[in-house]
């Protein structure tokens, strides 16, 4: 035998990093919708499914654990996937995230890896969470992000941010669509085609309405002054207006474990009727079932938006966060957003009941954004020196992977990661009431009644989340 005929053909192996471990099912919709896209490029590259593997991990492969102890064992499965890859793509993970969690320092560290064992790096459709120029965390992230061995950072919303992070002219930079726009084509095995004048889908012929909502303090946590009463008062009043008006209807959340006990206060503290409610969305089939049978959507999470534009189903965001505004912006629906500070429920549902009427126009050259800008960034890297073009929207929307479905194995190990996290909250706010129980004790009377409030604050919060 020859030594030619020895030689072992390439496998590409990508290192694929999303937040797919998180219990907001959007994240695992952009996962698989990650994978497909990246499938489809080397298939219009040329190779076989025999010539390469995508590693998925979730981002944070730098545990919290590591960024607290700087303990260096800790970093041995990040090394080793990280060495063992041919190229790293950020998936539409929250990476860039430092006003109140820690993914940049994951992200950082991740970068410094990456640069040591020279590894090429791509951010694909990056949710950004702005730019500040005094904030050492950012700064921390800018840093990074500059290394030669990032090659590409393309963002689904703030583009003026990433062009303030970018510092290097290797790096090139673009705005792009969600992976999710193409949910249809990716569980194209799990749905029937798209009809462009479907029935209604609600109980005796009535149009059902899918309503989500968000954790208690989501929209005070990001700057918009919406307290839970005020949101709670909000969907009851929705919920009111809907059945006045005929409409069939659900509450629901994309999974987050918080929106869901959002849910649960609803129906103890504000008749919100249980058998409207759905709980338990753990998984992308689940979400996308039932996000297919709305007719309108009215959402506050992102993904449930993104995703209902996917099939053709209107919706209204209800802005608590700047991505909201920024993909409905994208799409040419500006009118489709919904400020709660000024905004009645009847208001809103009248609006529903106009965009739904219109219907939803898709644009091709703006969602294969995120198809070109991946392909440029992979060829350019691992295939410098081919021809290849990628494909028309017509030939991707026919030649996309599809999603294989979510194992048993899986679904019980995404509920298990859920209910964990879970228990991780109550014993940090456990922690804090005793914490604060300790406390009272190291004062005189005097200062007693005052520091009891907060302790009652903190037992209230305790008896909020054991609801």
């Amino acid at each position: 035998m020859t030594e030619e005929m020895n030689v072992q053909p390439k496998v590409y192996r990508i290192l694929l990093l999303t937040n797919r471990d998180s219990d907001n099912v959007g994240d695992q919709v952009i996962e698989a919708c990650d994978i497909s896209l990246i499938s489809t490029i080397m298939m219009n590259l040329g190779l076989s499914p025999e010539d390469f593997v995508i590693n998925s991990r979730a981002a944070a492969i730098v545990s919290k654990q590591y960024v607290k102890t700087k303990d260096p064992e800790l970093l041995a499965t990040a090394r080793s996937v990280i060495q063992e890859c041919d190229l790293i793509i950020f998936g539409g993970a929250p990476v860039f995230n430092y006003l109140y969690q820690i993914f940049y320092e994951r992200t950082a560290v991740t970068l410094e890896l990456a640069k040591e064992y020279n590894k090429p790096v791509i951010f694909s459709a990056i949710g950004i969470e702005g730019y500040h120029e005094d904030n050492k965390k950012c700064q921390r992230l800018k840093e990074t992000l500059n290394f030669d061995c990032v090659r590409q950072i393309t963002t689904r919303d703030d583009f003026l941010s990433l062009e303030k992070y970018k510092g290097q002219d290797h790096i090139t930079i673009g705005r792009v669509s969600d992976p999710a726009v193409f949910t249809p084509k990716v569980f194209k095995n799990f749905f029937p085609p798209i009809s462009e004048k479907a029935p209604a889908k609600g109980e005796a012929g009535r149009k059902k309405i899918g309503l989500f909502v968000l954790r208690a303090n989501g929209f005070k946590d990001n700057g918009v002054k919406f307290s839970r009463e005020e949101a709670a008062a909000m969907w009851k009043e929705i919920v009111q207006e809907l059945e006045a008006r005929g409409y069939d209807y659900e509450l629901l959340t994309s999974g987050h474990f918080g929106d869901e006990a959002f849910l649960d206060y609803l129906i103890r503290n504000y008749g919100i009727k249980e058998e409207k409610c759905v709980f338990n969305i753990n998984f992308p089939e689940r979400l996308l079932q039932h996000i297919s049978s709305y007719d309108g959507i009215i959402s506050c999470r992102l993904h449930p938006s993104i995703i209902a534009f996917s099939f053709k189903i209107p919706s209204l965001g209800l802005i608590w966060n700047l991505k909201v505004k920024y993909f409905y912006e994208a799409i040419g629906y500006e009118d489709r957003l919904i400020n709660v500070e000024v905004t009645t429920a009847s208001e809103i549902v009248s609006r529903l009941e106009k965009v739904m009427e219109d219907g939803v126009n898709q644009k091709a050259d703006y969602m294969i954004t995120v198809y070109n800008s991946l392909f440029s960034g992979i060829k350019n890297i691992l295939f410098p020196e081919s021809s290849a073009t990628p494909y028309s929207f017509d030939e991707l929307n026919e030649k996309m992977v599809p999603f294989k479905g979510t194992s048993d194995t899986e679904k019980e190990t995404k509920l298990k990661r859920k209910f964990r996290r879970t228990y991780e909250k109550y014993n940090d706010i456990w922690n804090k009431n005793m914490n604060y129980k300790n406390e009272l004790k190291k004062y005189s009377q005097k200062d007693v009644t005052l520091l009891s409030k907060v302790y009652s604050k903190s037992k209230h919060l305790l008896k909020k989340l054991l609801r």
